[in-house]
Order: structure tokens, then sequence, then C-alpha cells
């Protein structure tokens, strides 16, 4: 079954900046622009860099890069570029979630504005040649090329074999470029006075002001992104038709009066890239978060012991009372949706942590301890593991519906384990500590803590273990780093892989959620792993 999405705002933008590297531009005298001073007031997604060859520098500067890499490219001719993508609408069709089709048709219309700082010319020069070997590349060759002197710069029209259209603006030092003629347009009219820009509306961005990059969703931009998050939500979470449904019309409401507007920035840290996302939520939701998602602030245990050191990824919740904090998620969740939604939601509640073995979920958590901490063992999901702290084992017991407790538990080492009734999950109880998840995972986590091979020795254990916040999750990727080095670089080698490792730190404030993540390349990376020939 293939997910089809359009995402392609950002897409098209950064392979404009890979490609720029290829040309050189001789620099002239200029002041940086504001380039959200050229962006429409009512822009739905934002994200811009005020310097695009130390952003693509900040990248390379990591051991990932340097293992894969043959030479460090020199971004040294784009230092000072500038550049933006607004998305000014979306075009979506009619969406059909079955188990025999899932299509998701979604077009942006974006336009991405390049100040480059150089003289006219090799702006006209680049956009023909590099953006125009770019844009016949995307659209598989014989794409036809109109341009047009008018509005005191030049046009440019491609045209490919069956009738899609790309669009591009120069003047002077600038280029603007995207798939919608009137949303060009429409930053044309905004550099002129004639219509507001995203500079006046009002939202501060002075912390981006020092960021490798920045980006912005206003409301409207969610309320129109939650349908697609709630297609490829359903899509994703079940194969069962009546369960996508459900969660392709109940997630989009959520989010929509829940999330009111995002902020990201990225910056250079010491061991990668920092993203920070800031979503600003809505009063109601916000002032219940803070009040109910509160990290405990007792003595860290040592549940890190039980995770073996070849891990996919793992979370740990840090939570005061675990029980409140789950029912807050669905009353807060209820709320933003519909009666019946609602009401179903909460009835089905219990079984979301079903993965785990667990049939009752409020049950469990009125039942465990602060630290919560869980475990994936592959990539898709399918084996994964609980650690728990027991405060009431009898109450524990029963919100297990699968496994017999009634019967002995089979003794290992200090550890008491039972099976269900096919054998497929455990439970290990041991030093006051449950182990819960599929049989082979849970055998796994005992022997990790027995010989001493563990997560413990990895390099970010005390990051992991030490974060104040509600949660954080520590995971691995194995083969992005290759895929955005091609992007990048030539390779050393075609076929080298190496493993890079991301940390997550989610907190709840007065405004909504503050989520940090810690990468060696980060948000922009991931754009443009897209890129990849390999993809």
């Amino acid at each position: 079954m293939k997910i089809k999405q359009r995402l392609n705002f950002f897409l098209f933008s950064l392979r404009l900046c890979a490609s720029a590297v290829l040309f050189t531009f001789i620099s002239c005298s200029s002041q940086p622009t504001d380039l959200r001073s050229l962006a429409p007031a009512e822009t739905l997604v934002y994200l811009e860099t005020n310097d695009l060859g130390r952003t693509l520098d900040a990248l390379i500067e990591n051991k990932a890069f340097e293992t894969l890499a043959k030479n460090k490219p020199d971004f040294s001719a784009l230092e000072k570029m500038q550049l933006a993508v607004a998305v000014t609408g979306f075009e979506t069709s009619q969406q059909q979630v079955t188990i025999e089709n899932a299509v998701l048709k979604f077009k942006p219309r974006f336009v991405a504005i390049a100040e480059t700082h150089a003289w006219n010319w090799q702006t006209l020069k680049f956009t023909e040649n590099k953006l125009g070997e770019f844009v016949n590349e995307i659209y598989g060759g014989e794409v036809s090329l109109e341009m047009i002197d008018k509005s005191g710069g030049k046009w440019f029209v491609w045209t490919a074999t069956d009738g899609r259209k790309l669009h591009a603006f120069v003047q002077n030092s600038r280029i603007f470029f995207g798939n919608d003629e009137s949303a060009i347009e429409k930053c044309l009219a905004v550099g002129r006075g004639e219509a507001d820009s995203l500079a006046k509306n009002g939202k501060n961005f002075e912390n981006a002001k020092d960021a490798l990059a920045f980006g912005y969703v206003s409301g409207e931009g969610i309320a129109q992104i939650a349908n697609l998050i709630g297609v490829s939500t359903a899509i994703e979470a079940t194969d069962e038709d009546g369960g996508r449904s459900f969660i392709a019309g109940v997630l989009p409401p959520l989010l929509r009066n829940s999330v009111k507007e995002i902020f990201w920035t990225a910056t250079k840290a010491n061991n990668g890239i920092e993203d920070k996302y800031s979503i600003t939520t809505a009063p109601e939701v916000s002032s219940v978060f803070k009040e109910t998602l509160v990290p405990s602030n007792g003595n860290r245990t040592n549940s890190a012991e039980f995770l073996p050191s070849e891990i996919f990824s793992a979370t740990r919740y840090n939570l005061k009372n675990p029980q409140i904090a789950w029912r807050s998620l669905l009353l807060v969740a209820a709320k933003q949706t519909d009666a019946l939604s609602g009401k179903i939601l909460i009835e089905f509640s219990g079984d979301l942590l079903a993965p785990y073995g667990v049939s009752d979920a409020e049950t469990f958590l009125s039942a465990i301890d602060s630290d919560i901490l869980t475990a994936q063992f592959d990539a898709e999901g399918e084996k994964s593991v609980a650690i728990v702290g027991v405060k009431d084992l009898v109450i524990l017991r029963k919100s297990i519906a699968e496994i017999n407790f009634k019967t002995p538990g089979e003794k290992q080492e200090n550890a008491e384990i039972w099976k269900s009734e096919d054998g497929e999950i455990a439970a290990a109880l041991t030093e006051n500590k449950l182990i819960l998840g599929d049989a082979q995972s849970v055998a796994d986590c005992l022997q990790a803590k027995q010989n001493g091979r563990n997560f413990t020795k990895n390099e970010l254990y005390k990051t992991f273990t030490g974060s104040k916040s509600v949660a954080v999750t520590f995971g691995k990727d194995d083969d992005s780093a290759e895929k955005i080095v091609g992007v990048l670089a030539e390779k050393k080698a075609e076929n080298q892989r190496v493993t890079t490792y991301f940390l997550t730190e989610t907190r709840f404030t007065d405004k909504g959620i503050e989520r940090k993540i810690v990468s060696p390349f980060g948000l922009i990376g991931t754009i443009l792993e897209k890129f990849s020939k390999e993809e």
C-alpha cells in the first residue's frame, strides 16, 4: 500500500538550495533584507534562513559527515544568501481512507523568495540555467521555457509535457519561484506596498535573530494541515477500515481546536543541530496541561539498566501522577471534538496500551510510580516493552488481562516471569519493577541487566536519565546520514552506513508545549534527505 503525499513547498525550495551550490555569485554590496516584508500577511507556513552558506556549513560539522563524505564542500559562495519559503494555500482533493486504497492528494501553493545579493545578470543566468535544470529534472525532461519582460523584471514559465507549470520572477537580485503564478503576484504586490506583509502580523521572531533557520505555522495553516495529519496517522495506526475512519475524523478537529500556532528555530549545538518547537495551544488546553503534566521531583530509577544497548528508541516519562496526567489528556482531547466522538474516544482509551499487553490503561497507570520507561527494539514497533515501578501489585495485575498471574511464575535469577497463553506477551517482576511487552524483548531486558551490556554505556545516557522534562526520547537512525551526505557531497563509498542518534525533550508551559530535538543534521537535514537519489 502506497501513500502519495505532495508536500513540495519545502522540497522545491531546498532542492534549489542544493543546486545553488554549483553557482558562484560575485557578491555585490547589499544590506540584509527582511524577507518577511515580501511574504503575504496571510501566509500559512513560513520558513527562512538568512545565511544559506552558514546554514549548510552547520550540517557538515559532525562525525557522521566526516566519516561518509570524501571531501567537505565549500559553501562560501552562498554566504549571506537569504532564502524564504511562503505557503499561501493548499489544494486538496477528496480523501478516501480504506484498506484497499490509501491515496492522499495534497498540493501546497508556495513561493520561494531568494535574495542572492548578486548582480541582476548573475541572478538571471542562475534562474535560466541552474534553476531551469532543476525544473527539467523534476518534470522528467522535455520542459519548455518562456521568458517575458513584465512588471519591471523578467518572468520565467516552465511547462512540462503534461501541462504542469512552474514560475519564476527575477527583479534585481531577487528570485521569486513557485508553482502558483498568483502567489508570486501577491508577493510582488506586498513589495509594492499594495498589500500587508507577514512582517506586519505582530508575530515576534526576535528569538530567531541568530538562528540558522526558523519557521512559523499559523493557526489557519494548522487547520488546513490537520486533515493531512489525520489521514496519514489513520493509515499508519491501523489496517482496520473502521479504526482509520474514526482517527481521520477525530484527529483534525482535535488539532484545529487545540493548537493555535507553531514557531520553529534551528541553531548550532555542540553535538549537532538543535531544533526548538514552541507550540501555542488554546488557553483551556495549556492551563490543564500545566497543572497535570507535571514532572516528579523524586529520585530517578535505574530502569535504563534493563535496556539493551542496541535498542531502536526509548522514551522516559517523568510524571508526578501518571493517572491524572492520562485523564487530563483524554478529557482535553474529548472536549476538542464532537460529543459522540469524545465519548467513543474515552470508552476505547483503555486499549491504547494494548501493545504492551495492558487491557485497562487507567487502572495500570493508577498502580505504578512516576517513572515510566518504554522502548522499541525495531523500527516497526512490533517489539516493545514498558518498564515501570510497582506501587500496587494487586491492582497492576488486574490491568493485564492477557496474563494469568494466579499461576506460579517462572524463576530466573531474581526475577519472576509470567507469559500469556500463546506465549507472545510476558511480564517480569524484578527489583520492584515490572517489565511488560513481547516475550523476547522482556527476556532481552533481563539479560541486559545481568550482563551489564545495557543503555547506561551509551554516551547520551546521562542526558536521557537526567532530563527534568516530562518526556525525553532517545532514538537512532541507520540510513539518513548517508542520504543527506549524498545530497551535499560525494560519498567515500556507496554502501557505507553510519548510525546517528537524536534526543527529544518535551515540556509543558503556561502557553503550550516546548519541544527540543538535538541531532546531527536536524530538521534541515531531514528535508534535504528527500532529495537523495536513494529515496
